[in-house]
């Protein structure tokens, strides 16, 4: 028996799924089984990890118990902040979803503190620096029927699209410019959106969902 070209010796481990395993010089090969995509609409006070060292809730306890050791979280979402989630056993298209390469758009309903003035927002949409890196363009547009408030009282919902994932993105964002985030909700990931998923439910993706997901592949 060979691993990876190597005569294996005994004791030695291999992944049939990863390794290249031969006996008697013929490759033994595995058959993949079928993937799993999920959709959940994640509520607060769930920590976006498989497990948390603080013993906080994580989002695999709002799935059924039989997946909760088969899919993992693709991408993350604070703790405080809701939406939509996807969780896959499937490695490549997770990396389509939060490569920066490929552009992902993940869109957000934000509510901010006060009215922004429309140069501040023009700026973050042009790109601001947050720790000495320049976040890319993105795209920020008043959610229909929000009125419009004189000086910094109230509040006011925004619609932001953005095609990159740093870490509590927007929420640093609008803060840079005085204008902090009281909440935050994911609503689109690419092509995918559910406005009737409920916090704290799930559901299997729809073939033409990961089929549109997997577009991401593709080059522009």
């Amino acid at each position: 028996m060979r691993v990876n070209g190597k005569l294996a010796a005994l004791g030695d481990r291999a992944d049939p799924h990863k390794d290249s395993v031969k006996v008697d010089e013929r490759r033994i090969r595995v058959e993949a089984g079928p993937k799993t995509y999920l959709l959940l609409n994640k509520p607060k006070g769930f920590v976006t990890t498989v497990s948390d060292p603080e013993g906080r809730d994580t989002v695999l306890m709002l799935l059924p118990g039989r997946l909760r050791k088969t899919v993992k979280p693709v991408g993350r979402l604070d703790v405080q902040t809701e939406g939509l989630l996807l969780l896959t056993d499937d490695g490549d298209l997770a990396r389509l979803v939060t490569h920066p390469s490929t552009g992902c758009p993940k869109e957000y309903l934000v509510k901010v503190s006060g009215e922004p003035a429309p140069a501040r927002l023009e700026k973050l949409r042009r790109g601001v620096f947050l720790e000495g890196e320049r976040t890319r363009p993105c795209e920020i547009e008043r959610v229909s029927g929000t009125p419009r408030r004189e000086g910094a009282e109230g509040n006011t919902w925004f619609r932001v699209t953005l095609r990159e994932g740093k870490s509590r993105q927007i929420r640093r964002m609008f803060a840079s410019i005085g204008h902090p985030v009281s909440k935050l909700r994911r609503v689109a990931i690419g092509p995918v959106r559910d406005e009737k998923l409920r916090p704290g439910e799930s559901r299997l993706l729809r073939p033409e969902e990961v089929a549109g997901l997997q577009r991401l592949a593709k080059p522009k």
